[in-house]
């Protein structure tokens, strides 16, 4: 990858406005576009891709400038994440989780434990990953005098070995409470393994994880004081914060799809012998097509938009969020995922329509961008997404706040 170095950064003036910071993210995603379907093939480390996130200052987008961080938003942040995935969806999901994850103290943490998290992570530039699947069998946490135990396994845990801190979850031994907490990511005990090897999103590093004895202090039990939590309704935020994630680098795939397909189709897609033109941009078919995506997916990106708007609403006042707010709120998430999902698969697939045989071709990479769309769409089936908003349309049901809703 022909990375920009951590000095030309330096020279740059530091971004200080939500659009600047969106075009500082164009700028990484032309360095990451250079090579994008070059890496995908490789399938490595994305260690250079991440310190390139660093080097630019993404990383510290939500980071309290007073400690080294942009001082952004939600709202922000989300378009950031779908620039970067316009390029690379794998750098893009990295990204969004990496921001979830950072956003995860101030979620469920107390005012002291995530003004300390927030600040020692945007000094630092930390990378965060996570060890987060509820579709397995619970982490252990036993206590062991003033320490926490974290004991179990994760068939997923994205960022894994270029994460600096991750994000642990499980059960209290012999109770029904859930802790999380941040460690760092060569804390002992820690195991990442190298087992992801899935059709798309390659450069996520989401293999497997072996928790066996990791030690952290009681005091890093997000959210609890003296041992017991401290619940707030603002906590259950963490699904459609991260719906919206998904949302994100979803229409960002789906958009640097586009983009990619009409310049292929500009400069090398033939026009069909049959036709009667001498140029594939002159096909009506083409043009058509184009432009019918095209309006599906600004209408897509409207919709997440409002929502993330909506969404912001909430993380300004976290006391004001009630269940029925939330619930509301996590319909309209619903619905942009799913049609994020359609659009998003749509584009990625129906490109090769007006692109032609030749862009097929394994050096052209066309098909990472479905490939990558395909595999996470995949992560809770967007039916139930569906579900959400009809059920609420015809009886007026909230959403009640599990780990997928």
């Amino acid at each position: 990858m022909s990375a920009i170095t951590a000095t030309e950064w330096q020279t740059r003036p530091t971004p200080t406005t939500a659009q600047d910071w969106i075009a500082r993210a164009a700028e990484v995603a032309a360095v990451l576009a250079t090579d994008a379907a070059a890496r995908d093939r490789a399938g490595a480390t994305p260690y250079a891709e991440v310190q390139l996130l660093k080097d630019s200052g993404l990383v510290t987008l939500l980071g309290p400038v007073e400690h080294g961080g942009a001082g952004q938003d939600w709202t922000t942040a989300y378009r950031v994440v779908r620039e970067v995935a316009k390029a690379d969806g794998s750098i893009g999901q990295l990204l969004g989780y990496h921001y979830l994850w950072n956003w995860a103290a101030r979620l469920v943490g107390t005012r002291e434990q995530w003004e300390h998290i927030e600040a020692e992570a945007a000094r630092n530039r930390w990378f965060f990953g996570g060890a987060v699947n509820p579709r397995d069998k619970d982490v252990v946490v036993t206590e062991e005098g003033d320490d926490l135990v974290f004991t179990g396994r994760k068939t997923f845990s994205t960022g894994s070995k270029v994460s600096d801190v991750t994000v642990l979850e499980g059960v209290l031994d012999g109770t029904d409470q859930h802790v999380f907490a941040i460690v760092p990511s060569d804390s002992e005990g820690l195991a990442f393994h190298d087992d992801w090897d899935n059709i798309g999103q390659r450069l996520t590093e989401s293999g497997s994880v072996t928790i066996d004895g990791v030690r952290t202090p009681w005091s890093s039990a997000a959210g609890y004081v003296d041992k017991e939590f401290q619940p707030r309704t603002y906590n259950t935020l963490n699904v459609p914060t991260i719906q919206l994630v998904f949302v994100s680098f979803y229409l960002g795939i789906a958009g640097g799809a586009l983009e990619t397909a009409a310049t292929y189709t500009r400069s090398k897609t033939r026009p069909w012998l049959h036709g009667g033109h001498e140029r594939a941009v002159d096909e009506p078919h083409v043009i058509d097509t184009y432009g019918d995506l095209t309006a599906k997916l600004w209408a897509a990106e409207a919709l997440a938009d409002a929502v993330a708007a909506e969404g912001q609403k909430l993380h300004d006042d976290p006391g004001a969020v009630t269940e029925q707010i939330r619930g509301e709120f996590e319909v309209r998430v619903a619905a942009v995922k799913a049609r994020a999902t359609e659009v998003a698969l749509e584009i990625t697939s129906r490109i090769f329509e007006v692109t032609g045989a030749r862009s097929t071709t394994t050096t052209e990479g066309l098909d990472r961008f479905w490939r990558n769309v395909r595999t996470h769409t995949l992560h809770d089936p967007v039916a139930y997404k569906r579900r959400e908003v009809g059920r609420w349309v015809l009886e007026g049901a909230l959403p009640e706040p599990t780990w997928y809703s």
